[in-house]
């Protein structure tokens, strides 16, 4: 255990005091990143690390220390399955998108499921009621849940705040040699008249190693105010994946002026991410750029130190070092020096002034009317002030695009009086994508008002689904013998509105079926033994959401 202590480099000695011998792996194999703690992912920082399990599921997960469980949550999306533990020492270790549970947490579990006839479900476990044991098998790795393949999600929270912390602090040993890496990197113009190499856009600076390892950007000419971003990633050992920084620092003629880490964060502020990085790219080109510099509306705790706000004052005549450290927690380090001479040029690519008829204060609540519908924004829905882009469509509206990024929650409104009333029971409001094919968006109906809320700008329209979902099964016939079968699988189905409801009886009696949307599947484990006859009649009834349902029978034998 000393030489995983030693392996922390002395620029950590700054963060809390973690119990680095206190856990165990929560995997008996090599552990292998797929993605790591602070990792920039859509609208959120990824809160923990993802530990590949060698493209399989169903390996043990053990319990990191002796606790009990506190949290049990199951669901079609997000985690997935997910299981909390409280640990005596003050903190919090969660593991999502399993398989399936232990025998004991699984038969609590499924106890609850069927009392709720619900597959979802969300439980707290009295204190002490669901008790483990350091080592003690608790899990069975997945994929269930918004899980993009088989992996372990992993994390450690204080149970005080339940702020998540770095799990790789906890003296979890991931091999790891290679240092990160730098993709891009770029300057912005951040006053009225600064200038980035005759520019008052953002620009891209080439770049290129050095003998010694580091790099070494193109000189830069620049007047007034000025900030740097960064494309970058670091990737560990025995792994292609390019993972998320642990650390940024960026000096100015040796001066600190930005000191980034992700030892921890909280959940209150993860959507601030949208003010780390620069979102208008993100939202054009999908690579994120992080920012070395804070800008308005950024409320996040990760800056252990910040002069400017990382913003640097170009002056005529003056030279500049601009030195941006990326690190990871192993101590490998990659560095990028950007020389900077304060020279006044003329501009040969000027910004673009846009400007519309209509302006939104971030800090006010802004209502627009578009004719067939009304848009309303609380105040501090976004993070700026900017002119906004509102059009008005025969049948449909746009609200801007996708390149601001909105905080909160903003009301859109439709009266939907054109539509009969039939018609009426088949609506929804729907997003249209890039191919302008509509995207439910959960609406609530009073009469022939339609309202949903959502943070998501663009075009939006009222869609009609009047088609039921599709009922198929994956694993079996009518009338056949299925003495020898685990589990009985069906394909579900929907061609708009997407499925919101299913429920299913055997032999009249309510079954619990795992619904995965990922592969539109619906499945019964025979272990739950609720079957009292040879012959068996099925019926799965699924509903989409608005209301189109579809009523699946079928009859097989079992003995």
């Amino acid at each position: 255990m000393l030489a995983i202590i030693l392996l922390l480099p002395l620029w950590v000695t700054s963060q809390e005091n973690y119990p680095v011998d206190a856990f165990r792996a929560p995997l008996d194999i090599p552990l292998v990143l797929a993605g790591t703690f602070g990792e920039l992912r859509s609208n959120h920082f990824h809160s923990g690390i993802d530990i590949k399990t060698q493209q399989r599921q169903g390996l043990p997960v053990y319990a990191i220390g002796d606790g009990t469980v506190t949290r049990i949550k199951i669901s079609h999306w997000g985690y997935g399955k997910a299981l909390y533990i409280a640990h005596p020492n003050g903190y919090t270790s969660v593991y999502a998108h399993l398989q399936k549970f232990s025998p004991e947490i699984e038969g609590y579990v499924k106890k609850i499921q069927y009392d709720k006839k619900s597959f979802e479900i969300e439980v707290f476990p009295d204190y002490g009621e669901l008790k483990v044991q350091k080592d003690s098998i608790i899990a069975y790795s997945g994929n269930t849940g918004g899980s993009s393949g088989p992996h372990l999600h992993f994390e450690i929270r204080s149970s005080i705040s339940e702020k998540p912390t770095n799990p790789l602090l906890y003296g979890l040993d991931v091999r790891d040699a290679t240092n990160p890496s730098f993709q891009a990197v770029y300057a912005y113009p951040l006053s009225p008249n600064s200038i980035v190499n005759q520019s008052s856009n953002k620009i891209q600076i080439p770049f290129s190693r050095q003998q010694d390892g580091s790099f070494l950007a193109e000189e830069v000419t620049a007047i007034g105010t000025i900030g740097f971003g960064i494309a970058a990633f670091d990737r560990q050992d025995l792994a292609a994946n390019q993972n998320g920084l642990y650390a940024i620092e960026q000096k100015v003629n040796g001066k600190m002026y930005t000191e980034i880490d992700f030892e921890n964060f909280s959940f209150a502020e993860t959507r601030y991410i949208n003010t780390l990085i620069d979102y208008p790219h993100f939202a054009k080109y999908r690579r994120r750029i992080q920012r070395c510099y804070k800008v308005n509306g950024n409320e996040l705790s990760i800056y252990k130190s910040l002069y400017n706000d990382g913003k640097v004052n170009i002056r005529e005549g003056l030279s500049y070092n601009v030195e941006i450290q990326i690190k990871d927690l192993k101590g490998n380090v990659s560095t990028l020096v950007i020389p900077v001479q304060g020279k006044t040029e003329p501009v040969v690519n000027s910004k673009e002034d846009v400007r519309t008829e209509n302006y939104v204060v971030a800090s006010k609540p802004n209502n627009f009317d578009l004719g067939l519908a009304k848009v309303y924004f609380p105040a501090n829905t976004f993070y700026e002030d900017f002119y906004i882009d509102l059009k008005k469509g025969e049948d449909t509206v746009t609200i801007h695009n996708s390149s601001i990024p909105a905080h909160k929650n903003f009301t859109l409104t439709f009266d939907a009086s054109k539509f009969s009333e039939s018609e009426l029971k088949h609506a929804f409001i729907a997003r249209l994508d890039k191919k302008r094919r509509p995207d439910y968006v959960k609406t609530y109906k009073r009469g022939t008002t339609f309202t949903t809320r959502t943070r998501n700008l663009g075009t939006y329209t009222i869609s009609l689904d009047t088609v039921a979902p599709k009922i198929r099964p994956k694993n079996f016939k009518a009338k056949q013998w299925l003495s020898n079968y685990r589990y009985l699988s069906l394909y579900i189905t929907d061609d708009l509105s997407g499925i919101n409801t299913y429920q299913a009886t055997l032999n009249g009696k309510w079954i619990l079926m795992e619904y995965e949307p990922k592969t539109k599947t619906l499945t019964y484990n025979f272990d739950d033994q609720i079957l009292d006859k040879k012959q068996c009649e099925l019926e799965v009834v699924v509903t989409d959401n608005v209301g189109n349902s579809t009523t699946f029978t079928s009859s097989f034998y079992r003995n």
